[in-house]
């Protein structure tokens, strides 16, 4: 999950305290580490972080948001839980807690900490995005396509939230609407094999709905 200077620099505030400078630089530099894919080297940076100050909450919260990439889910959650022992307004490790609780289908865990993050951190679009898909998956159909076209309106070209939000009109037949958005998502990311299986599912259904003379 990206996030600004200002943002990282207020998960180390402490009341009238300051962070040193060498610890925010080092935080910074590991988030940039992050978005270039350099997720071991940023590991590094932030393990030496917590050797130094093992209640480093920002740095706790940046290996789970690095071990998640990787698909390190075990500890990736460990490290979500610890920063939320720490810090239970910690948005990033509840939304952690709940992306994974989500890979579960543990829905109502999911729903739990994705509404605490959303509540924490508003109009942030992956936050959205995974709120948006587990309230589908919870039965809770029409609020989930609100808050994924929210998440989508902050983030347009996210292929993701494509394929989520034209899985919930495909679910609901408007094949159409559906269609669009599976092609914006190719579109963006000709790689989501996803979005090719969703369009052929819909080659399907129009074929049966033709055939049904529906």
């Amino acid at each position: 999950m990206a996030r600004d200077r200002q943002d990282v620099q207020s998960r180390m505030m402490e009341p009238q305290t300051q962070p040193p400078a060498d610890v925010m630089e080092r935080l910074e530099l590991a988030e940039r580490l992050k978005l270039e894919g350099k997720h071991g080297d940023a590991l590094a940076i932030l393990e030496d972080l917590l050797v130094e100050d093992p209640e480093n909450v920002a740095a706790l919260e940046e290996v789970a948001d690095n071990e998640l990439s990787l698909e390190h889910f075990e500890r990736a959650e460990a490290a979500a839980r610890e920063g939320i022992a720490l810090d239970k307004e910690s948005y990033t490790a509840h939304y952690i807690l709940g992306f994974l609780s989500s890979h579960k289908e543990q829905w109502e865990i999911a729903l739990a900490h994705l509404k605490k993050a959303n509540a924490l951190k508003s109009n942030n679009p992956e936050i959205l995005r995974c709120l948006g898909w587990v309230l589908l998956r919870s039965g809770a159909r029409p609020q989930g396509i609100v808050t994924l076209e929210r998440a989508l309106n902050l983030e347009e070209d996210n292929p993701l939230t494509l394929c989520d939000l034209g899985v919930a009109y495909m679910e609901l037949r408007q094949l159409k609407k559906a269609r669009g958005l599976f092609e914006r998502s190719l579109a963006v990311d000709p790689g989501q094999e996803r979005a090719r299986d969703c369009l052929r599912a819909i080659e399907r259904l129009e074929r049966a709905m033709v055939e049904l003379g529906t």
